[in-house]
């Protein structure tokens, strides 16, 4: 056999290895969650937290950070069966009394790397959070 045949005949066992990789699961994490300008409601300035989905899977929620419209939290969320082109989802939220408001939503495809975003929330503000997925 020559040294072209025997590359040839590996070509599908090395496709399904690469085939493999593109849908193997890997680790996900959010981290450096900030955000700026939120708007103050009538109760007076937010009391916001974030909460984290991957596709199906709860990632968690953050502490509330009590009237701060530029809070910062330490929480990281973490999916270990995270896959590329899941949707990473994450509410920001004002903690009140009877019910909390929903600030804005930030959805994302996810993809290999370390990637830093900001997103506009639909009721003001801004939420910067950066993920990595491998």
């Amino acid at each position: 056999m020559t040294s072209c045949e025997a590359m040839a005949s590996s070509c599908p066992l090395l496709l399904l290895v690469l085939c493999s990789l593109t849908v193997a699961e890997a680790q996900l994490k959010v981290f450096n969650m900030r955000a700026s300008n939120l708007p103050s409601s009538i109760l007076g300035t937010t009391d916001s937290y974030v909460k984290g989905f991957c596709g199906s899977a709860t990632l968690g929620k953050t502490s509330v950070r009590n009237n701060n419209p530029n809070p910062w939290w330490e929480e990281v969320f973490t999916h270990f069966k995270a896959e590329e082109k899941n949707i990473l989802r994450l509410e920001v939220h004002d903690s009140d009394f009877i019910f909390d408001d929903l600030l804005g939503v930030c959805q994302r495809q996810i993809k290999l790397g370390t990637h830093e975003h900001d997103c506009f929330l639909e009721k003001g503000g801004t939420l910067h959070y950066t993920y990595t997925l491998g």
